[in-house]
């Protein structure tokens, strides 16, 4: 029986508002405290620093001095934000939280056509409370980036097939904006979550005998990928390191077992369902009862299924199988099937009308559950003074700026040291030695055990105060020397 309860709640604008301003608070507050040290973010924040401080705007590099292997997009974004801003740690962040804010947004307006309005809280709450979502809304990388323009091209798909429209000359060209912005974010990887789903509608509209709307012609496609292209060309040709870094390591070795760590074919199937739960148990839940009603003739369901749900399911069923084929595999790849599954999810069970209660006691549920695991995390982080390199840097910059130092920076072995410190390079051994013993430095930012082996060499160094002694929550810690 129906509980007027979820009907209500459901159907509410405060439940609404509710979920959507509690999942922006968690887009914020997720990663707090901020640091650079995990999941390859001062690699992607360091393209925007060097642009800013050495005008590398097409081919960067990372802290360790190789060749950056992401097309520059995300760097350019923050690097304007950061001429607007003059601070980093927005300039850094910004692109992923203003990403994620946008499909939250998009994805609420756009589960309302065609759907009651209890579409809109249900794409919302998917989308937002989640395992992934939260932990991905501001770090600096560019999954989320990714995951927007993806799904604004898969949206437009949708709404030409939603509308029986045809594709016209201005539909094409910002479908080409689309596949550009995706090409020089993070290149090709557009074609494995957009292409298989488009040839499964084609497919499927011809055995029907309809006129399919997926696809938009050849020249986007082609375009978009030839300004990929000009700038790998441009790479090989003017960069020494670009085709064994970027075309060979990053790009070929995804496909073979020897370069990246391989995975097995179903490594994202089970990740996915535990990321996205619980929203990943009702859509299968839903699914199984479909099948059911049907007497679990699949074929059936699907002939019956209308165009743009079945694009809905193609699209995102066709990207995690061909995700699934690569074996370089990571959780965080897979994530911009999440929107359009946010969709699908919203679509059906709208429309489910007997289990109205599971889906709001599914919200309830996961606005409890996400919430209290930021909160552990947060707490965690705080705990273990996860921050602890970045106050560092902090304190370094601030006497720095007081005293007028010069110093340098040693030690390869933690990228975001050098962000922190606001540097372009690690300086050698050497070098520092000769210059410190010549009067040239009067600061010293490297390891604790590098610091015991070159203090012998530097006249008159000593540790500093050891509120200068830092330590994350890796245990890599940082000292500062300076003149007595």
């Amino acid at each position: 029986m129906e509980k007027p309860w979820a009907d209500a709640f459901l159907a509410s604008k405060r439940s609404f508002w509710i979920v959507s301003i509690l999942t922006i608070l968690l887009f914020g507050a997720a990663n707090l405290p901020w640091q650079l040290d995990d999941y390859d973010q001062a690699k992607q924040a360091f393209g925007s620093f060097e642009m800013i401080k050495e005008g590398h705007w097409l081919y960067q590099r990372i802290p360790d001095g190789s060749i950056a292997t992401k097309p520059p997009l995300v760097g350019w974004i923050s690097a304007v934000t950061f001429a607007i801003t003059r601070s980093w740690e927005i300039s850094w962040r910004l692109p992923s939280f203003a990403a994620a804010f946008i499909l939250l947004a998009l994805l609420a307006r756009s589960a309302c056509p065609g759907s009651s309005a209890t579409a809109s809280i249900i794409a919302a709450a998917a989308f937002g409370l989640n395992l992934l979502s939260p932990r991905l809304a501001s770090l600096v990388r560019t999954d989320m980036p990714l995951a927007l323009v993806i799904f604004l091209s898969g949206l437009q798909i949708w709404e030409k097939i939603r509308t029986r429209a045809e594709w016209r000359p201005r539909d094409r060209v910002i479908q080409f904006g689309l596949l550009t912005a995706a090409m020089l974010i993070k290149g090709p990887i557009v074609y494995a979550f957009l292409l298989p789903g488009i040839a499964l509608f084609q497919w499927r509209e011809r055995k029907n005998g309809k006129a399919g709307g997926a696809w938009s012609g050849w020249w986007p496609w082609l375009a978009s990928l030839s300004i990929f292209l000009a700038w790998t060309i441009g790479g090989i040709i003017c960069v020494p390191e670009f085709y064994d870094r970027v075309v060979r390591h990053e790009f070929l070795g995804r496909f073979g077992e020897t370069i990246h760590r391989a995975q097995p074919f179903y490594f994202y199937l089970p990740h996915l369902i535990h990321k996205f739960a619980p929203w990943s148990l009702v859509l299968l839940a839903i699914g199984i009862v479909d099948l059911r009603s049907k007497k679990w003739r699949l074929r059936e369901t699907l002939r019956e299924m209308s165009p743009e749900t079945f694009w809905l399911l193609a699209w995102s069923l066709g990207g995690l199988a061909v995700m699934s084929l690569i074996p370089s595999k990571r959780v965080d790849r897979i994530f911009p099937v999440i929107p359009p599954l946010c969709l699908l999810l919203a679509v059906q069970a709208s429309q489910w009308r007997q289990k109205k209660v599971w889906i709001a006691a599914a919200i309830i549920v996961a606005c409890l559950f996400t919430s209290s695991y930021c909160v552990v995390k947060i707490f965690t982080g705080y705990r273990t003074h996860s921050d602890a390199l970045t106050k560092f840097g902090q304190h370094v910059r601030e006497e720095a700026e007081s005293r007028h130092w010069r110093y340098e920076v040693l030690g390869k072995r933690n990228d975001g040291m050098l962000l922190y410190l606001r540097r372009l390079r690690f300086a050698e051994p050497e070098r520092v030695v000769t210059d410190w013993n010549a009067g040239a430095l009067d600061a010293i930012v490297l390891p604790p055990e590098d610091a015991d082996r070159l203090l012998p060499q530097l006249r008159g160094a000593s540790v500093a105060e050891s509120a200068f002694v830092a330590r994350n929550s890796t245990r890599m810690g940082y000292v500062l020397l300076m003149r007595q």
